[in-house]
């Protein structure tokens, strides 16, 4: 893996994860809609590529990867919560720009919620659930090498070391960047691929 591709570089936890890529000394493509949302050192960056653009665009999916090794997926609505389709069509047009470009590379961050009935859902959760399930089935079908990432609540706190587990929260909490290194780093672990992963904060040794 030496290029990537991220689709929601700019949010919290997506600046995490490209923070950590060009750590890395990875080339990384970001794609944004609008350039108030880049932070600085991205636009700064030799290992980084701006490309404008949104996820729900087909042709800006397709420019985006063209040539990269794996993407990275943290699509957000940056606090709304009413209904809305832009993310699994974001997601519908990832996978199919990765199949014609020969990709299969791919983690993609949900929500926990996914692991309860929907009772035990707060209601205005709902909808964005619902899109976030849409999701899921996507990846799941897409027949591509995946890593569903779903994490619970996420902290603006320092790195602290982060546990995995599968179908299942590990924790009630994780670092922002702890979530964004796993981002990254899951796409180079074959033990991932192909499974629904539950990220929490490391617990302190007795």
């Amino acid at each position: 893996m030496q290029r990537i591709a991220v689709i929601g570089g700019t949010g919290m936890t997506g600046e995490c994860a490209v923070d950590h890529a060009i750590e890395k000394g990875l080339s990384v493509r970001v794609l944004y809609r609008t350039e108030a949302t880049v932070p600085e050192r991205f636009k700064t960056a030799s290992n980084v590529e701006l490309v404008k653009g949104d996820a729900i665009n087909y042709e800006d999916v397709k420019r985006l990867i063209e040539g990269v090794d794996g993407v990275c997926v943290i699509l957000g609505t940056r606090n709304k919560l009413e209904a809305t389709t832009e993310l699994s069509r974001g997601t519908e047009n990832l996978i199919k720009a990765m199949k014609e470009a020969k990709l299969t590379k791919f983690s993609i961050v949900m929500s926990s919620f996914l692991w309860r009935s929907l009772d035990e859902v707060p209601t205005v959760f709902h909808r964005l659930n619902e899109e976030h399930k849409r999701m899921l089935d996507l990846t799941k079908a897409s027949e591509l090498e995946w890593i569903a990432i779903l994490p619970p609540h996420i902290a603006d706190e320092p790195a602290s070391g982060y546990t995995v587990a599968y179908d299942e929260a590990p924790g009630r909490l994780v670092s922002k960047y702890d979530l964004g290194k796993f981002i990254v780093d899951s796409l180079d672990q074959p033990e991932h691929y192909g499974k629904v992963c539950g990220i929490g904060k490391k617990p302190k040794a007795a």
